[in-house]
Order: C-alpha cells, then structure tokens, then sequence
C-alpha cells in the first residue's frame, strides 16, 4: 500500500494493528480476553488494555465493562492503561474512563508512511557515531542508562521487557543503538507485528548534546530499511510532540491520536 490518504491509512492502522497483543508473548505475559476488550499482563509495570473497536457497547454496558477492569486491577494492586484513541466509540468514552477514576497522560500522535522512500535512503550520521544492532542485556542496560538521563526516571522495566520479547523470538524486534565511542547517544527499536504489512517504530530518545545532529532520522531510515527487508510496506509511530515535526518531514501522515487512561489503584 502507497496511499497516503490518512482515512485509508488510518482504517489499515485499525484492521492490523489493533488490538495490540503482544504475539508471541515474552514468557511471564497473560492475554485475557473480556467481551471486545483485551486485557495484557505482566508486559510492562502495569498492565495494558486494547482493542479493535469496542463493538458498539455504550452506556451502562460499557461502564460496567470500565469498573471490571478497575476491580481487577484494584484487587491485584496494579496501575493499568487503557490506550484510548481519538476515533474511538463511543464519542463519551474519555468522559466515562475519567469518571472511573483513569486520569490521562500525554497525547502522542498516530503517524504512518510507506516503507519504500525511507528504506531507499541511507542514513547520515554524524563524525563519530555508529549505528548497531543490539541483542544482549548488557546494551540494554546501557539503553536504559541513558534513558535516564534523558527522562530523569527509572527506565529498569524497559530491560526487562526488551529483554524477554528477543527472548520470546529475536525475529519479532530488532533493537538499535547509536553510539559516540563508548557512549550510547540514542536508542530506537522496530517491531514486526505478526500477520501485518506494517513495522512500527519506538524509542529514538537522544541525549540533549546529541540533538538536532540527524541522529533520530538516522534512526528512523536505518529502521525503514530493516523494515523493507521484512517485506513490510508501511511504518507506524506513536509520536510524541518532539518526534512528529521530524517525522512529518520525512512524509509520515498524521491519522488519528492516542492517549493513555491510567487507572492507579
């Protein structure tokens, strides 16, 4: 698919990648399923709610499937995230996660563009730094050291979780680092979502020394590239407001926006 209208790209967003579900799922990870909703534990430091649509529930309905979630993770004493996004039904949706006690965090954009024109350019890097693929938990931890310093937050659970998705199948995500001699200046990974033309895009966090250098653009082609080796046609982001200018200028589409609904017990 080379079409770059954001309806079209949106709907190819909603039929492949939604739900979200970790496949094949690192080991300590459960998938429940609960009417349209699909609710993932153990990936992350709190658990993940997903879906495709919500099949038209509404009203009292869809309330009473918000406090299941909320009594589940109220028993297990977990905070969970239920990643709403703009298109979604029903049009009071935000209001009812609110009123259940889901508090939401930073609005990202859903971004998309073909894999072709960035997986033909090469990546330009400044004097100095290499890009590297990474397996071992050793660079992961140098990821997560300098994540750190960027978010100035504990980035452990990151380790942990890139380290048992290569563990569940090395095929599934393939892991990037950009260095300056011995430092890890930047860090971006792809996914590759089973039974999908789509990759998608995450990380690419930059020291701030590094910054406006071309690094997560290089990032972002060496990616490409990976991508269209997997005979994958269109790449996704989740993009905060500081990677999307970026992004738009190298032809991702904007369709739809995403915001976590966080429950805290």
């Amino acid at each position: 698919m080379t079409d770059l209208d954001a309806t079209t790209l949106r709907t190819a967003y909603d039929n492949q990648i939604r739900p979200e579900i970790p496949d094949p799922a690192p080991a300590g990870v459960t998938v429940e399923r609960d009417g349209p909703l699909v609710r993932v534990l153990g990936l992350d430091q709190r658990g993940f709610l997903t879906y495709r649509d919500l099949g038209g529930l509404a009203g009292t309905e869809l309330d009473e499937l918000i406090a299941r979630q909320v009594e589940i993770f109220r028993r297990r004493g977990e905070a969970v995230e239920w990643k709403l996004n703009a298109h979604d039904e029903p049009a009071d949706l935000a209001d009812r996660l609110r009123a259940a006690g889901f508090v939401p965090e930073d609005e990202e954009t859903v971004v998309i563009s073909p894999v072709a024109p960035l997986a033909g350019a090469m990546p330009v890097l400044p004097e100095g730094v290499r890009l590297r693929e990474v397996t071992g938990r050793d660079d992961l931890e140098r990821i997560a050291a300098m994540e750190r310093v960027v978010w100035q937050a504990d980035r452990d659970q990151l380790v942990t979780g890139l380290a048992k998705e290569i563990a569940a199948d090395p095929q599934s995500i393939t892991v990037v680092v950009a260095e300056a001699a011995d430092e890890v200046v930047s860090a971006g990974w792809v996914r590759y979502p089973t039974g999908t033309g789509f990759a998608t895009l995450w990380g690419g966090s930059t020291l701030p020394k590094w910054r406006r250098r071309g690094i997560y653009r290089a990032l972002v082609v060496h990616r490409a590239r990976l991508a269209g080796q997997r005979d994958r046609t269109l790449l996704q982001v989740d993009a905060s407001p500081q990677s999307r200018p970026i992004l738009e200028r190298l032809g991702f589409v904007p369709v739809t926006t995403t915001t976590p609904y966080v429950y805290t017990p």
